[in-house]
């Protein structure tokens, strides 16, 4: 993969001046107590009262400097899982030291799945209704999970709006064990959550059974109480951590490219300087999903022409600076608000702007819609014939006899009597060399009549795959179990 480049050299040392300027005269606000006690203990200048944390100008360039010593540290671009991915999650769940950047051969991303996506709106196709997110819905999702793909556990794709949000997790943890054969991990919004997750996956036999997913602070530079608390337990752990960084211009950081890139640096710095404070072995991790206002209406896009650039200069200037690679969001946060064709070209164009600017392909989308506040499943199926097509790249050249076919090419010889589509080398591998999508239409988009033909047809593969599904059996003493457990949770946290 090509990568374009956007700072210059020569504009590196200004961009940290300023970057240090912000963490020293701005620094953040930490809303827990011992954290602010080991920052103070580690050099920041630390107000408890008001629970703002400075950093000097030293202890940051130091750090850096620190990192760039290690060497390139290249944060795993895998943002949505392994092989045919678990959806969603926190971006960047393994960093590691490489000296190669960007990696010689294509890497094509994951296929999307009903994981961690945590959309707050679902949208139902066929009745054409937006609702908040329920237990039926993700009830629903898991189900299409296990039968869309069953190797891949299905997760916490959706949020029950109806519950209180302290037990949010906890009540989409028991719909996972009761409708899914491979239950994922919930995302788990408080840290007081954890340990009755771990408890009921313990039931289950799971180790672990949650995640702590993404690391998003409130812009500009504040790590509020539930972020902090948590932060701070998942680095102990020796959890990767960073910021699923979502800074908006004109709105968080400043509105000028250079003052982005100084922001949403000093944001990041912050993270990764607090957390090996906490834990000096503890991996670095994060992403970048930048933003951007249209003046016009004050809507946010984190798909626009001006985001994906801003998106591109910050971390491209972290690679500069820090040796930190990394990545840029996916496809799925687009401005699109219906399904479609177009919304899938809208992904696709946002992960390819994404691949020249890094060279790495992060995935094409996962059924989200309205920049990842929406899950609509008939999206995501169009979503996954799209990134099939993305896996053609990264099939490589296998030069066999078999492949080749010099018998089959001289048999067609000029074509005047015979071609490939005849051949038994085309019978034989037709299925594996070419792109052949479940419900896209490879002859294009032919208007909105055809998107709806398209959109139809998607919904009609949903609702057999819904018929196909049977609920996992022998759980019944187990799901009794971990309901003891969400009441027990339902009275030590709401009282």
């Amino acid at each position: 993969m090509f990568q374009m480049h956007l700072i210059k050299d020569e504009h590196v040392e200004q961009l940290a001046e300023g970057c240090m300027d912000v963490l020293e005269k701005v620094g953040a606000l930490v809303q827990n107590a011992e954290m602010l006690k080991l920052l103070d203990d580690a050099g920041a200048v630390v107000d408890y009262d008001a629970q703002r944390v400075r950093f000097p100008r030293k202890m940051v360039a130091d750090f850096c400097e620190k990192l760039r010593a290690e060497g390139p540290y290249d944060i795993a671009f895998d943002l949505y899982g392994d092989a045919e991915g678990t959806g969603g999650g926190d971006a960047g769940v393994s960093g590691k030291r490489s000296g190669m950047r960007p990696q010689p051969r294509f890497q094509p991303p994951p296929m999307p799945t009903l994981g961690t996506q945590i959309a707050q709106i679902y949208y139902d196709y066929e009745t054409g209704q937006r609702r908040q997110g329920n237990r039926g819905d993700l009830i629903a999702l898991t189900k299409l999970a296990d039968v869309l793909h069953p190797d891949v556990p299905a997760g916490h794709a959706l949020v029950q709006t109806e519950v209180p949000a302290m037990m949010e997790a906890l009540e989409s943890a028991l719909v996972l064990a009761e409708y899914a054969h491979k239950p994922g991990e919930c995302f788990a919004w408080f840290v007081e959550q954890v340990d009755y997750l771990k408890e009921m996956g313990e039931v289950l036999g799971i180790d672990d059974w949650y995640t702590w997913g993404s690391v998003c602070i409130a812009h500009p530079l504040r790590f509020d109480k539930a972020v902090a608390d948590k932060f701070i337990r998942r680095v102990r752990e020796g959890f990767p951590t960073g910021l699923t960084a979502m800074p908006i211009a004109g709105f968080t950081t400043p509105v000028t490219a250079e003052g982005f890139v100084v922001v949403s640096t000093a944001e990041n710095v912050a993270a990764w300087l607090m957390a090996r404070v906490i834990n000096p072995d503890c991996p670095l991790s994060g992403s970048m999903w930048a933003g951007s206002v249209d003046m016009a209406t004050g809507a946010i896009s984190f798909s626009a022409f001006d985001a994906m650039y801003l998106a591109a200069a910050s971390v491209e200037f972290q690679r500069k600076w820090t040796g930190i690679n990394m990545p840029i969001g996916g496809g799925e946060y687009c401005d699109a608000k219906e399904p479609g064709l177009y919304a899938a070209i809208e992904k696709a164009y946002k992960s390819m702007t994404i691949a020249a600017f890094t060279g790495q392909h992060p995935t094409v989308g996962e059924g989200l819609l309205e920049c990842g506040r929406t899950m609509c499943p008939v999206q995501l199926l169009i979503d996954r014939d799209m990134a099939l097509g993305v896996l053609e790249f990264g099939r490589g050249i296998d030069p066999t006899p078999e492949k080749i076919g010099i018998e089959e090419i001289l048999n067609v010889d000029f074509g005047m009597s015979a071609n490939h589509l005849q051949s038994l080398q085309t019978a034989q591998f037709f299925r594996e060399s070419l792109w052949l999508p479940k419900v896209v239409d490879r002859a294009g988009w032919t208007g909105a009549a055809g998107d709806k033909q398209l959109l139809d047809k998607t919904q009609a593969t949903m609702n057999r795959m819904l018929q196909e599904y049977q609920k996992p059996k022998g759980r019944e003493d187990q799901l009794a179990q971990m309901r003891q457990i969400v009441e027990r949770a339902r009275r030590e946290l709401l009282g």
